[in-house]
This record gives C-alpha cells, structure tokens and sequence, in this order.
C-alpha cells in the first residue's frame, strides 16, 4: 500500500506537466517572418509589451542605461507599399527612469529634461527607405522644444495572431542615435556624452 500511495502523486504531477506543456504549445502564436504576408493597416503600441532603453557615455568609463516608462506609438503601413508607411510617437519626459530617484529628479529638471515646461518628446516619421537589414524611419524628433531630423533603424521580427487575446500582433526592434546638445541638453558634455543611444523593442496591435 505504501508504495501505491506515494506512487499516485508522482503520477498526477508527471499528467500535470504533460497537460501544461501541450497547453502552451497550442497557445504559442504561428509566427510570420515574412514581411510581404503582413497585413496592411493600422497598429498601436501595446505598452505592457515595449521598452525605450537610452545609454550614454559616464566619465568615458561605463554606458550608463536608464528607459522611459510612459510613451505611445502607431503605426501605419501596407507591406506593398513600405515607402508610404508613417510612424508617430510620443514619450513622457517625466517617465525617465535611471533606477535612482535622487538622479531621475535632477534630470526631470531645468538643467536637463525640463519636463515642466517640455512634458512631452515627440517623433514623426516623414520617409521610409527598405534595407537589407529591415528599414529607416526617417522623421524629425522634437524633444526639449527643439525639433531635428533623425533616422532609426527599424527591424522586422514577426506577425502572428495572440492567441491569449485574439488580436494580431506585430513585432519590431529600432535604434538609433542622437546628439543631445543639439537639443540644448548640453550640461556637463565634459563628463556625461553628448551621444545617446536610442534602442526600442515593441509589439503593435491591430486596430
């Protein structure tokens, strides 16, 4: 008896995870890779799936990394035709997050940011070139009240239907660079970098 006992729960475990794991495989989503079988229209951000990492150079000895929380984003393109697409965005300055409170302060203010009196950055996409590698989204960023013309690279990563909540999911990946003091960000270029690197990961959804 003591053998059958001990026996049955080892038995309900090992059908536990075979269940959960062919429940995951039926969940997984079939991805497309293949940018031509997208379909055409208009997506948004999904927030809770996206991330703005900015790094830049500390003294010349490390990357110092820090993020935004709050930004928006839409996208609107017809894969026949990537020359016409258009992206816009928007990023609350506010939401600067570089994991120290004390730090997120200072650059919220005057010196810095200046999310008082500029509490929102912006981009807005103007051409669309393909490449190789993916695409260039080029456009102009205004950020601390001063607009200039920058390009990210845009890389395609899939498609596929979210099983979990029925909408169709985009995927992409963008970097890109910026000099901060042409947007009048310029204190302390002697110690912090004048070169900030952008780097965007996000899944859009279907409207």
């Amino acid at each position: 008896m003591t053998i059958y006992i001990r026996a049955v729960p080892i038995v309900l475990i090992a059908a536990f995870f075979l269940l959960s794991l062919n429940s995951c495989s039926l969940l997984a989503p079939s991805v497309t890779s293949e940018f031509s079988q997208l379909r055409a229209g208009q997506s948004r951000l999904d927030p809770q799936h996206a991330s703005l990492v900015f790094k830049v150079s500390h003294l010349g000895l490390s990357t110092y990394v820090g993020r935004f929380n709050r930004f928006d984003a839409s996208l609107d393109f017809d894969p026949a035709a990537i020359g016409s697409a258009t992206l816009q965005a928007s990023i609350h300055t506010a939401s600067i997050d570089s994991n120290n409170a004390k730090l997120d302060q200072t650059l919220r203010g005057s010196s810095w940011l200046d999310s008082d009196s500029f509490p929102e950055a912006s981009f807005h996409s103007t051409s669309v070139t393909a490449t190789g590698s993916g695409f260039h989204f080029n456009g102009h960023l205004t950020l601390h009240g001063v607009s200039r013309p920058i390009s990210l690279h845009g890389e395609f990563l899939g498609a596929a239907v979210n099983r979990l909540n029925g909408r169709y999911t985009l995927g992409f990946r963008a970097s890109g660079s910026i000099n901060r003091s042409d947007f009048g960000i310029d204190s302390y270029l002697a110690m912090i970098g004048d070169r900030v690197l952008l780097e965007i990961e996000a899944e859009f959804l279907r409207q």
